[in-house]
């Protein structure tokens, strides 16, 4: 098959060529929107990433060259409009878990580099200023440490942060017996936040949880606690989170998602003026900590990414099962 990518990275090219199989790639850096639609044009398939466009009007052009398949080669896939799809016939398929530990350990780092400023003592040490003034962090031992879904990342960071000597409790849907026998303590959300020194959002983006963490809800956090957003930018009302910093209500934000991301996040922007002005502000927060989606970049993720994706492409060009299938 010939396949064309979107969003790419100089990571993607390299792990893709080593599981190539007998399909033919084209690279394309570009992100998949109404602008860059035609570069599929000769193609079999799609290969997708979060921030791509494939809503009603792309999938349908991408119908009309003649692609059957979209693999997204990332667990979400908010971004797909899976009813027309479905109506135009197309299959869609992801890669459900590729390093649940990649992200949950990435969570932790968030936590403990706002916690502990090592970025701060790492650029004072730097420029000759060894003073430990306003480097004052607090022990995570003992501390009460919200997840919010518990999935395989959330399950992988109540692991971690019991290994700290957390209290860990959990707001879930489903709750998880083997969690509950391991220490973890589900109760409803407005409980969780109203107790955690540490809450971690890592649910899917879905209708019912957009922008479940808003104005309402940081009011129920406990005052001065960090919030912690590895999963989805839309999960978060970033106004509202900007309104609760400013009077510390929100203690401390770690985010490896944004709301506006696609726009920014996989581009060196360094010479650009940034026209964001939401992530301007939120930047010139110090208590305020921003990664650019880069959670599951590990060798291990990176690896299994592309060898489900492969897979799931493999199946589909023989006919099989998709056992990845979305739609």
């Amino acid at each position: 098959m010939k396949i064309a990518f979107f969003s790419t990275q100089p990571y993607d090219k390299d792990y893709f060529e080593a599981n190539r199989g007998q399909h033919s790639f084209s690279f394309y850096t570009d992100r998949l929107n109404s602008e860059t639609v035609v570069l599929a044009a000769g193609h079999d398939a799609i290969c997708a990433f979060v921030n791509d466009h494939l809503h009603e009007r792309i999938l349908t052009t991408l119908a009309e060259m003649g692609i059957k398949l979209v693999a997204m080669r990332c667990a979400g896939f908010n971004n797909v409009d899976l009813a027309a799809a479905k109506k135009l016939g197309i299959a869609v398929v992801r890669v459900p878990a590729y390093s649940p530990y990649a992200v949950a350990e990435h969570a932790v780092a968030l936590m403990m580099t706002l916690n502990r400023k090592t970025h701060k003592a790492y650029n004072r040490v730097r420029e000759g200023n060894f003073s430990l003034d306003r480097l004052i962090g607090f022990d995570v031992f003992g501390k009460t440490a919200g997840i919010v879904s518990t999935g395989k990342i959330g399950q992988c960071l109540a692991k971690i942060l019991l290994g700290f000597g957390c209290k860990v409790i959990a707001f879930d849907p489903y709750e998880n017996e083997d969690m509950k026998a391991a220490g973890v303590t589900y109760m409803p959300l407005a409980d969780l936040l109203a107790q955690s020194d540490i809450v971690s959002l890592h649910c899917p983006l879905t209708d019912d949880t957009r922008h479940m963490i808003n104005e309402s809800t940081l009011k129920q956090m406990k005052r001065g606690a960090m919030l912690i957003n590895t999963s989805r930018g839309g999960l978060m009302d970033t106004h509202a989170a900007i309104v609760a910093l400013k009077t510390g209500q929100l203690g401390y934000l770690g985010i490896d998602v944004y709301e506006q991301e696609g726009n920014l996040f996989f581009r060196n922007l360094s010479e650009d003026i940034i026209q964001d002005d939401v992530i301007m502000r939120l930047m010139s927060f110090p208590n305020v900590l921003i990664t650019a989606h880069q959670g599951f970049l590990t060798e291990e993720a990176l690896s299994q990414i592309a060898l489900v994706t492969m897979r799931n492409i493999d199946a589909f060009d023989a006919g099989e099962v998709l056992v990845n299938k979305v739609v």
